[in-house]
């Protein structure tokens, strides 16, 4: 967990280094994925025909049920992806700002690094160039390439893995759900939970409340 003296030792064979995007490589605290629930409510509301409370309640239970509103919007209504996907990810990035210090301690990871997202490769390019981190990343993969599985299916990480040619034995996975980490676990990946919560469960082998500091132990920077 995060409080272990140094955890570098349990990532030296690692060579691939896969980050979740939203609030784990930037902080929650600047509640940018509040812009994206509002816009799947009014999509709801519109395409449903419901009123904003029901829309809230459907988004949260397609999310707890399904890995994402989309997939659940897919499931049970047969809702087109793509139009969703657009729809819901144009939103204001002026909240983001570069972090140095990070993008130092992510380029001094040895190996290959990668952004894993549920959202769309538009949008996390869109992230990343408003945090500076655009020339850090190897490759970007988002749900359109995973054939619009979501994580946490297993369906969703033996797809963007196989497009990697990524070894999940030698590499690391960074996420803030921990539902998302369950089949990196069972695939071979060691597990980092990014949030402000710590979850005891075998599937997590590390916490940090931030996700700098961590690197910055593994990194020596």
């Amino acid at each position: 967990m995060e409080h272990a003296a140094d955890p570098s030792p349990a990532f030296r064979h690692v060579s691939a280094w896969v980050f979740d995007l939203d609030n784990t490589l930037y902080d929650p605290a600047i509640r940018l994925f509040d812009q994206i629930e509002g816009r799947m409510e009014d999509f709801v509301m519109r395409t449903l025909k419901v009123e904003r409370d029901t829309a809230h309640r459907l988004r949260r239970e397609f999310w707890a049920t399904y890995g994402t509103t989309l997939a659940g919007l897919m499931e049970k209504h047969g809702i087109e992806a793509d139009p969703f996907l657009e729809e819901v990810h144009d939103i204001d990035f002026s909240a983001l700002k570069p972090d140095p210090l990070l993008s130092a301690r992510i380029a001094a990871l040895p190996g290959r690094r990668i952004v894993y997202t549920n959202a769309t490769v538009p949008y996390a390019r869109a992230v990343l160039e408003a945090r500076g981190m655009t020339p850090l990343f190897d490759a970007v993969y988002g749900v359109q390439e995973a054939d619009y599985h979501p994580k946490p299916r297993r369906e969703a990480f033996e797809r963007i893995f196989s497009l990697d040619a990524l070894a999940p034995r030698q590499a690391a996975m960074f996420e803030d759900d921990p539902r998302n980490l369950a089949v990196p676990h069972e695939m071979g990946m060691k597990t980092v939970l990014v949030g402000p919560e710590a979850v005891t469960a075998p599937h997590i082998h590390h916490h940090t409340t931030d996700l700098s500091s961590f690197l910055g132990r593994l990194t020596g920077l």
